[in-house]
């Protein structure tokens, strides 16, 4: 059936605008990945039917990271002009707006607005990201002093979607929203491969992709190292001067760290190839997009004993106590035997699969033609 067929029998175009501007211009980090490949699935999901999709950018270098669409450039949504951007979507005939944060501008809105959130983690962990500007990670701080900020932004929207379970039971656990919540979930990029015919359970060697904040641990990965003789941790991302200094300092005798200051695309696939295993003593997460995608390519995962690792990696993780070193050591530990490598290669594949990018887009469908009938 054709777009136009469809769009006879239901009446009218929908017209909505995905909010893509938190998307990076050269890499991606967690937020810019999940929106690219959740436009991508929406895209072809959303093919002959009464949805037309518009990206909203504001920095045209942003298009290298995201499929091919029709788009729109609007303000930074940390401009002040963010205060206003409801009156240009208004103009631009938006029916229902999806925003891949919890921070979009609405004051006037005319159309259904869909705000996402990710994780509550930076109520208990508060420090903010480096890269953002000062002002920014001010009002951060200041923002995370209090639920009520988080309450007057989710109730702004008509529905909310949460990237995870464990995000929207935490929501109903703080009561941060009266709205509904739908889970649309994060997913690997690549999709579960064939079996590995190189078992790597005695190559030693590890892999770390993410974050540098206190809350991700990364010492905790690095004092391990004093109880795994012979192994050698591979830190993938990229990490600043100052703080791999710092972690440099904490390197066992003899423990060997290789800091790769970021890797492509490509680097990053044959470091996990030959690596025995992903891991991350992380304290909290929102999703934990490095472990599935390790999953999909067979790569077993040794991870820390938190409630969002046991709902992406089931009984395919090896889990350990975050704090204690010796816990993390002796996990990691048991992925040397041949057998239980190449049992977590296999279970971890098939746990990957659990999250697919389509079907997140049809559960976005499903709430943009909620809000859509809502508001009539």
């Amino acid at each position: 059936m054709s777009k136009s067929t469809r769009n006879l029998q239901t009446g009218r175009t929908v017209s909505v605008f995905f909010d893509a501007r938190f998307t990076r211009t050269t890499h991606h980090d967690g937020i810019s990945r999940y929106g690219s490949c959740l436009l991508a699935a929406l895209l072809d999901a959303a093919a002959d039917t009464e949805i037309e999709v518009t990206a909203i950018i504001n920095d045209e270098a942003q298009l290298d990271l995201l499929p091919q669409c029709r788009w729109v450039k609007l303000n930074s949504p940390t401009s002040p002009a963010e205060v206003f951007i409801a009156s240009e979507l208004n103009a631009l005939g938006a029916d229902v707006v999806f925003s891949t944060m919890q921070v979009m501008g609405s004051t006037g809105r005319r159309y259904g607005l869909i705000l996402t959130i990710h994780d509550l983690i930076y109520y208990s962990h508060p420090q903010p990201p480096r890269d953002l500007p000062l002002p920014v990670r001010w009002l951060w701080r200041a923002y995370h002093l209090s639920y009520a900020p988080q309450r007057l932004l989710l109730n702004r929207a008509d529905a909310i979607a949460a990237v995870s379970e464990t995000t929207k039971e935490l929501i109903a656990a703080h009561s941060l929203s009266s709205k509904p919540v739908t889970v649309v979930s994060n997913a690997a990029e690549v999709t579960a491969e064939n079996a590995r015919t190189v078992n790597r359970h005695d190559a030693k060697s590890l892999v770390y992709m993410g974050a540098f904040l206190p809350y991700k641990n990364v010492e905790t990965l690095i004092l391990a190292l004093e109880f795994l003789p012979g192994w050698t941790l591979h830190i993938a991302s990229r990490i600043e001067g100052r703080r791999e200094a710092q972690l440099r300092a904490l390197i066992p005798d003899r423990a060997k760290v290789v800091f790769h200051r970021g890797v492509s695309d490509d680097e990053y696939a044959e470091l996990l190839d030959s690596a025995t295993a992903l891991v991350t003593a992380s304290r909290a997460e929102g999703f934990g997009l490095p472990v599935i995608e390790a999953m999909a390519q067979g790569v077993p995962v040794a991870v820390s004993d938190i409630p969002i690792f046991h709902e992406i990696a089931g009984d395919a993780a090896v889990y350990f106590d975050p704090e204690d070193p010796r816990s993390v050591a002796a996990r990691i530990a048991d992925l040397s035997d041949e057998t239980v490598w190449a049992e977590a290669s296999a279970a971890g594949r098939v746990q990957s699969e659990k999250f697919d990018w389509e079907e997140s887009a049809r559960a976005l469908i499903g709430l943009i033609r909620s809000v859509n009938a809502e508001r009539g």
